[in-house]
């Protein structure tokens, strides 16, 4: 490598990136896409609930570009004035059914309500966006009430889909960007796909935060979220484009 190129590499701004836990395998091949276009990028990415990501972000935390699992959060946080970018929608999500215990196809919701289904794996509705579309589900189909004492609470929705994969729980409502994943195909379970009218939308948005004002990289990467190489990875993992 000539030291002109070195020098280049070693120009270009770090990023940090907080994006909801269901976007973990659509976010590190959009990466790698990145990377392999822009040799020398240092970008890195952390997991977790959206709702505790606002929280750290609100109280100063560094990151430079939040991806949520649900729109409001970002708005929330230009109405205070902590974005420098436009808010913009990456996809809708979608939840699921998954088991290896079982097939959900069979009695779909009702499965809940099997004997030999003991624990049943939700994301935590406090703060994850995927646990509150899971109780309203649970609720617009009145079996919350029911099976409320068996539900088991994932800090995050890729802990919940941990507690069904591992045996921990029978059956689990996940992120269908989770279940379409190779590491949860590997598992040999089944889902059933949720109707949609059964809550509301997870409209899922992006927004550069006032850390990353002046880092070019922020931007680049902000942008390459619109492009046909990102947007392809994010329909593969079942992300439905807004119209």
């Amino acid at each position: 490598m000539s030291l002109c190129a070195f020098s280049f590499f070693q120009q270009q701004p770090a990023i940090t990136i907080a994006a909801a836990a269901d976007l973990k395998f659509a976010m590190d091949s959009i990466i790698a896409s990145y990377k392999a276009q822009n040799p020398g990028a240092e970008v890195q990415v952390i997991y977790g609930s959206s709702g505790n990501f606002f929280q750290q972000i609100t109280n100063g935390a560094p990151f430079d570009i939040f991806f949520s699992a649900d729109v409001d959060y970002p708005n929330k946080l230009k109405d205070q004035g902590l974005t420098v970018g436009n808010i913009k929608t990456y996809g809708i999500g979608q939840i699921v059914l998954w088991s290896k215990k079982t097939d959900p196809n069979k009695e779909r919701m009702n499965t809940l309500l099997e004997a030999n289904i003991k624990k049943i794996a939700t994301a935590d509705p406090s703060h994850a966006p995927y646990g509150k579309r899971a109780r309203e589900s649970l609720q617009y189909y009145k079996l919350y009430d029911k099976i409320h004492d068996k539900l088991v609470l994932g800090e995050n929705i890729s802990q919940t889909a941990q507690f069904v994969t591992t045996g921990a729980a029978d059956i689990g409502v996940v992120a269908l960007s989770l279940a379409l994943s190779p590491a949860m195909k590997s598992e040999g379970g089944k889902y059933y796909l949720i109707p949609e009218e059964s809550h509301t939308p997870l409209e899922q948005a992006y927004t550069m935060l006032k850390h990353a004002s002046g880092n070019s990289t922020a931007a680049k990467f902000y942008n390459f979220i619109s492009s046909h190489a990102a947007i392809d990875v994010l329909k593969y993992y079942g992300f439905s484009q807004k119209k």
